[in-house]
């Protein structure tokens, strides 16, 4: 999928900045498992490439660095070529997997609103 094709919008997503200013191309690293539509994702610091977020690692993907646009399928291994989110967007926190206390600041870094209040000791506004 390229960044351009002005796909529509997958429901994590509230709103994003003009022009699909929100969006990157990425490379992601691809293991087989399943990786789904709103996947919070972290960028491995040796490749560039990016995987699913958790704060235990220790690859640089202890970082929240995006989300993932369209799901990865299970089976697929090796490099995938996919559109990010990493900038200036509003997002719904139960649309996400793999985010915490520690992810969600991360996003914010990035100019990322989590909206929603389902996740302890977090309250955003639920718009």
């Amino acid at each position: 999928m390229a960044l351009y094709n002005t796909p529509k919008l997958k429901p994590f997503v509230r709103s994003e900045a003009s022009n699909q200013r929100s969006r990157d191309n990425a490379v992601v690293a691809a293991t087989g498992t399943a990786i789904l539509s709103g996947t919070v994702l972290g960028k491995v610091t040796a490749t560039g490439k990016y995987k699913p977020y958790a704060n235990g690692n220790s690859d640089g993907t202890e970082v929240a660095a995006g989300i993932l646009y369209e799901g990865v399928p299970a089976g697929i291994t090796g490099d995938v070529k996919a559109v990010i989110f990493n900038m200036d967007c509003e997002v719904n926190r139960k649309e996400l997997t793999g985010l915490d206390v520690a992810g969600e600041a991360d996003l914010r870094a990035l100019g990322i609103k989590v909206r929603g209040v389902t996740t302890p000791g977090i309250a955003t506004p639920a718009l």
